[in-house]
């Protein structure tokens, strides 16, 4: 299992929580985007740039997921694309997406980018605070306890 991270957009907190999970469950982090990235000397943490260009990020990383990885991502359609592959998706606020949302969530996603279009409505969703910072770290905490359990359970 892999963590892919859609490092355009993800937030520095987030990426700052990923880091220490990397380093604590021994898990490889790659972070994919059109720009060079700073991170830690890590064995587990990889940065991949790829050309700049609209959804290029994404591209790569719907193309190279696997079955039962984590994609971090805000993007509802990677998110879409990834849960087609059989992996996770969760945003940085903490919130799965799941086959049973992904339906709701485009429709919405495509309702506010008519409304942003029509100039109805401004701006983007409100910054990151600490209330979502915690939803993430425990929804990413959760999710990497059953890993290490249904890894666990296989070496037996």
């Amino acid at each position: 299992m892999q963590i892919w991270v859609d490092a355009d957009a993800c937030p520095n907190v987030i990426k700052e929580i990923l880091f220490r999970a990397a380093e604590r469950q021994k898990i490889e982090v790659i972070l994919v985007a059109n720009q060079a990235l700073r991170i830690p000397r890590s064995a587990f943490i990889k940065t991949k740039q790829v050309s700049a260009g609209f959804d290029v990020a994404d591209n790569y990383i719907a193309q190279a997921v696997n079955s039962g990885d984590l994609v971090i991502t805000a993007d509802i359609p990677l998110a879409a694309q990834v849960i087609d592959r059989q992996a996770h998706a969760l945003n940085p606020r903490g919130e799965f997406y799941t086959p049973e949302n992904m339906r709701e969530r485009l429709r919405m996603r495509n309702l506010m980018e008519e409304l942003r279009s029509s100039g109805a409505i401004t701006g983007g969703p409100p910054a990151l605070n600490q209330q979502d910072r915690q939803a993430f770290a425990n929804q990413l905490d959760r999710f990497l306890a059953r890993y290490a359990k249904t890894r666990a359970d296989v070496v037996k």
